[in-house]
């Protein structure tokens, strides 16, 4: 389990993220709750209930994603590895959005490698690859593997793998710094994971629209060069993460050297689009 570090930073700096952290109360939800969280394993501020657990809709898929690399590093099969569906289709292209699968359904409506087609039908293939190589409940390898280790006790998957976890900004914080301190990964496979497959692909970005390219790592949507997106102008391209249709975040920008967190109980829309790049610009402006 990642220790989360009790130093405070500088006095002026800490009031001046707080403060920015608590930009979150002025969005038109119901409950919001934050973090901001340095690579050193300092938190730099917080907003609202740390330990509400909100639903965390496509956030899922970078927990997924942590537990199939898990089991790729423990050798239940290969990221080369053939899948069931679509024929010709790897564990990688699942991972990566690059499989040809439908949105929702398992209809194929590309080859593999041939565009960057945003699947939860693909990741719920991935899941089912895994339970027949490890012979264990996706639900049940991902607490033995990854949520159990980083002591994430609120966090639970209810069903899919693309969409039906839950959990709490206390919960993503371990998980925030696993990403920046790999312990339950080799380094090698994390920097794997957040580098883009397949690249060139083009492919839409829900929400956001077409991108030329769609840039996407193993289960990690990586900013790039994507505009418009769900993190700020500032970001680095080479920040991943995720976020949920739910109204929910969470990005780490390695250039930064932050980690965000957002979780609302209000579904992504208008209201997303427009606060969460300035609130993001403001997290990197105050740092």
């Amino acid at each position: 389990m990642q220790n989360l570090s009790s130093a405070e930073p500088p006095e002026a700096a800490a009031q001046t993220m707080q403060q920015t952290v608590e930009r979150m109360a002025g969005w038109p939800v119901d409950h919001a709750a934050g973090a901001v969280l340095a690579a050193d394993g300092r938190v730099l501020g917080r907003h609202g209930e740390q330990d509400r657990v909100f639903p965390l809709a496509s956030v899922t898929k970078i927990l997924a994603a942590y537990a199939v690399l898990i089991a790729v590093e423990e050798g239940a099969f290969e990221l080369d590895s053939p899948v069931s569906v679509p024929e010709g289709a790897t564990v990688r292209h699942l991972l990566a959005h690059a499989s040809g699968l439908d949105f929702s359904e398992r209809r194929v409506r590309a080859r593999p490698g041939e565009r960057r087609i945003y699947s939860n039908a693909g990741f719920e293939v991935l899941g089912e690859e895994l339970e027949r190589a490890t012979g264990m409940a996706f639900a049940e390898y991902l607490r033995e593997a990854v949520l159990d280790p980083l002591g994430m006790t609120a966090t639970e998957l209810g069903g899919s793998p693309a969409h039906a976890a839950a959990s709490s900004v206390n919960d993503l914080l371990r998980f925030a710094a696993e990403l920046q301190r790999p312990q339950l990964l080799h380094a090698s496979t994390l920097t794997e994971a957040v580098s883009v497959q397949f690249p060139g692909l083009d492919g839409v970005l829900p929400g956001f629209g077409r991108q030329r390219p769609c840039d996407w790592g193993l289960g990690f949507s990586l900013r790039g060069s994507k505009d418009p997106h769900w993190t700020a102008p500032g970001n680095s391209p080479r920040t991943y993460g995720h976020f949920g249709q739910s109204g929910t975040f969470l990005w780490v920008d390695p250039d930064a050297g932050l980690a965000a967190i957002a979780l609302t109980d209000r579904a992504f829309g208008d209201w997303a689009a427009q606060a969460w790049p300035e609130f993001s610009q403001a997290i990197l402006d105050a740092a």
